[in-house]
């Protein structure tokens, strides 16, 4: 035991408590999910392919038609984030290879892969008058979470991924629970 310490010399902690249980991997929120992949040959009509794909995803899992305007938001919003997704790899890379949706309790994750291992890097800022450049600024604004990853098993390229949650109702629309 290091001085000036009191307790035991068993595992645990200055006062004796037990250890707190180790961090293990957090679970995947998509474990379960129902899962959508479109094959995509090249950048020519890949923008509007993966908006048309994922706008039937959409309304296969009931964000379409939404029941509030809020909900219409939402699922333009992931209409949005695919095509800037999408086009950011026919800017930068060789173009998309595979657009995957990915759709469990009202959350959603696209995922676009392509050839580069390069990742998304934001533009240095400039006025939002000017076109072009603002595809990453609209992943911060619009996502839960974004990133890039790896292709998995060592393949070549990367995959860039974002996730969006179905909008609530309103407070006023939500049901409460009777005691």
């Amino acid at each position: 035991m290091r001085a000036g310490m009191q307790g035991s010399d068993g595992p645990g902690d200055e006062d004796g408590r037990p250890p707190a249980p180790a961090a293990g991997p957090e679970p995947d929120p998509f474990a379960g999910a129902q899962v959508r992949r479109l094959l995509l040959g090249g950048s020519a009509g890949a923008v509007t392919r993966c908006r048309e794909f994922t706008a039937v995803a959409l309304r296969d899992w009931g964000w379409l038609p939404a029941d509030t305007p809020e909900g219409r938001e939402r699922a333009e919003d992931v209409l949005l984030m695919v095509s800037e997704v999408v086009t950011n790899a026919c800017l930068h890379t060789a173009g998309p290879e595979e657009l995957v949706l990915r759709h469990v309790g009202g959350l959603l994750r696209l995922e676009v892969a392509d050839g580069s291992a390069e990742p998304p890097r934001p533009n240095a800022p400039r006025s939002p008058a000017l076109p072009g450049g603002h595809g990453l600024m609209v992943l911060d604004r619009l996502a839960g979470a974004w990133g890039s990853e790896p292709k998995p098993d060592g393949a070549p390229g990367k995959v860039v991924w974002a996730e969006i949650a179905r909008a609530s109702p309103a407070p006023w629309w939500r049901t409460r629970g009777r005691d």
